[in-house]
């Protein structure tokens, strides 16, 4: 059928209304539906008990944040290898730092370390790597980053239960929400703590009353040994060691829960990188992250811990790496 002379003009109508306008109008519409899921999670923190004046102080000013929908739908990590991660990471700078940064808190971090038995060289490499030692935090309010997150991503569950959990922070006095500041995605402070495990883990070192995770260095440090602490670290132990591989284990990594003790991979021709001998009788994983010709690793369990802080083998390499040459 052919278009009427009502539909041609209207067309004709649309087709000369400028594009930001528009632009404009769907994004007019796009603030009202999350004005409308905004409400709704209100709601939600009312029947979860959050007080009506936490409420109101958290949400106030909330709206849509194109810059955190951008870093969510298009996150900055990248495909990254193995090799490439670790050049861009582990440089001269970062270790520098680290060095002057353990120096400056000697004295703390050898207490953290015999409090919760977790080595001050992973501690270190956890905090250089997440906020570099204090410095870069993020600048997002938590209680907009997550609103964002839970209204556009495909994990709404997650970060839903993640904005309760900081409103439950707020109304427990621990900060005010324009304090609550960090990551794009919601993680907060210098350890980049989930508000969900801020909860868990986050303590109060310093003794002011309250754990004080965006300013307080023994509350940091000591935040992340309990983390670590109470994800199956083990005292005294390593994370792991870079390894030379003979041609016959080249490329056949075997993966994290394949482990043997370290005679047995002495007696398969691995050496330690420097060239040294194995020894010890801990048990050990090979991982290869980039495959045959690839940079080499022996992991114990404490490598599993640390992936318990972030669920990844490059993440966990590099805390080991990093941790180690602050202290070198």
């Amino acid at each position: 059928m052919a278009d009427s002379a009502a539909m041609i003009a209207r067309r004709r109508l649309i087709a000369a209304i400028p594009a930001t306008l528009l632009a404009g109008k769907a994004l007019s519409a796009q603030a009202e539906d999350f004005t409308a899921f905004v409400a709704s999670l209100r709601a939600q923190a009312r029947r979860k008990g959050i007080s009506a004046g936490t409420i109101q102080r958290a949400f106030a000013g909330i709206a849509v944040n194109e810059a955190i929908l951008g870093k969510l739908h298009h996150p900055p990590e990248s495909t990254l290898t193995w090799a490439q991660y670790r050049q861009l990471l582990l440089t001269d700078q970062r270790i520098a730092e680290g060095r002057a940064a353990y120096r400056r808190n000697y004295a703390l971090f050898r207490d953290v370390q015999a409090r919760f038995g977790v080595s001050a060289g992973i501690i270190a490499g956890i905090w250089g790597l997440e906020s570099s030692y204090g410095a870069k935090t993020g600048d997002y309010r938590v209680v907009e980053a997550l609103a964002n997150c839970a209204w556009s991503s495909t994990r709404r569950p997650f970060f839903t239960s993640e904005l309760i959990a900081a409103l439950q922070i707020i109304d427990a006095g621990d900060v005010a929400p324009a304090h609550m500041t960090g990551s794009y995605a919601g993680a907060m402070g210098q350890p980049q703590f989930m508000p969900s495990s801020y909860l868990h883990y986050a303590i109060d070192l310093e003794g002011t009353g309250r754990p004080n995770i965006w300013t307080s260095v023994p509350d940091v440090l000591g935040s992340i040994a309990n983390y670590l602490a109470r994800s199956g670290w083990r005292p005294g132990e390593s994370w792991g060691i870079e390894v030379r591989l003979p041609p016959s284990l080249d490329g056949h990594a075997l993966g994290r829960e394949d482990r043997q003790p370290l005679a047995e991979w002495a007696r398969l021709g691995v050496r330690a990188f420097d060239g040294g001998a194995l020894r010890g009788a801990a048990e050990a994983a090979l991982i290869q992250p980039d495959g045959a010709g690839g940079d080499a690793f022996l992991v114990f369990a404490n490598f599993n811990a640390i992936r318990r802080y972030n669920p990844s083998d490059y993440y966990a390499l590099l805390t080991g790496l990093l941790g180690d040459q602050v202290l070198a």
